[in-house]
C-alpha cells in the first residue's frame, strides 16, 4: 500500500518510521513518500503561507503549492484517495481504518500555522479529524492514522489473531492482559487464566470485554455485534453478578 504525505516537515514523517512499520517498509508491504509543498513554490523564499483575508492572527497555508503537490501525486498515482486532515472532518475510528486499509493508495495533507486556504477542500476526497483537540500540525494526526491503517494490511503484524481481538475490532474494548509473575505486591493474575482450560479462558475474556466496555464506553455497545451468550454476560454485568463460570 502506498502512503503520500504532503507536509512542510518531511523529517517528522520519516523519523517515525520505526519498529513494525519500518520492517513493513523494508519488506515492501507499504511505501511512504513525503512531498514538500515548498518544492512547488516560485519565489526565492519558497513561501507556503500568507496573511489571512479579513485580518486576524497567524498565517494561512496557501492554496497553490498544496494543490500543485496534490496534482504531482495524482500524476504518479491516479488511484490515490486524497485526505485533508482537519478538525472539522469526520472523526477517525477503526471502521475507517479498515476501509482505508483496503485501498491501494492514500494521500494526506498536513496543515500548519492557523490552517489551510479553504479552497484546498475542492481538491480532496475526504476530510478527517482524530479528535476534539488542537495539534501543532497535521503530521501527528497522519502518524496516528498511518499506524492504525498500516497494521491492518496483511503481513504487517505477524500475529493476525492479535488484531482480531484488539480494542474496537468488533466494537468492544480489549480484555485485560497479564504475564509473569503470578503475584506482584499483593495483586494476582486471575485464576482462570492459569487454569489451562481454553474454553473457560475464552468465556472469561469475552465476559471481561463486555464488562469493561459497559463500564467505560457503553456508547460502543449500540453498534457491537453481540451473540446470545454476550447478552447473557451483559445481563450478569448489569445485575452485578460478576463472571459466571
Amino acid at each position: 500500500m502506498r502512503f503520500w504525505v504532503i507536509t512542510i516537515f518531511p523529517e517528522i514523517v520519516y523519523a517515525s518510521m520505526i519498529s513494525v512499520l519500518r520492517k513493513a517498509i523494508d519488506r515492501g508491504l507499504i511505501d511512504v513518500k513525503a512531498i514538500n509543498p515548498r518544492d512547488f513554490t516560485h519565489d526565492r523564499h519558497r513561501t507556503v503561507d500568507d496573511e489571512p483575508y479579513g485580518g486576524g492572527s497567524g498565517m494561512v497555508m496557501k492554496v497553490e503549492p498544496i494543490v500543485s503537490a496534490i496534482n504531482y501525486v495524482k500524476e504518479r498515482d491516479p488511484e490515490t484517495r486524497v485526505i485533508l486532515l482537519t478538525p472539522r472532518g469526520k472523526v477517525f475510528n477503526q471502521n475507517i481504518a479498515k476501509e482505508y486499509s483496503k485501498l491501494p493508495s492514500l494521500t494526506f495533507i498536513c496543515g500548519r500555522y492557523e490552517g489551510i486556504d479553504d479552497r484546498v477542500s475542492y481538491f480532496v476526497d475526504d476530510e478527517v479529524s482524530i479528535g476534539d483537540f488542537v495539534l501543532s500540525g497535521g503530521e501527528y494526526a497522519f502518524l496516528v492514522i498511518f499506524d492504525a491503517v498500516a497494521r491492518l494490511i496483511p503481513g504487517v503484524v505477524g500475529d493476525a489473531d492479535s488484531i482480531a481481538e484488539e480494542s474496537f475490532s468488533d466494537g468492544l474494548l480489549e480484555y485485560p492482559q497479564y504475564t509473569r509473575p503470578d503475584y506482584f505486591m499483593g495483586y494476582g493474575v486471575p485464576e482462570v487464566l492459569r487454569s489451562g482450560n481454553h474454553e473457560r479462558i475464552r468465556r472469561w475474556r469475552r465476559f471481561m470485554r463486555l464488562k469493561i466496555t459497559f463500564e467505560r464506553r457503553p456508547d460502543l455497545l449500540k453498534n457491537a455485534k453481540l451473540t446470545e451468550e454476550d447478552r447473557l454476560f451483559l445481563e450478569a454485568v448489569i445485575r452485578g453478578r460478576g463472571y459466571v463460570y
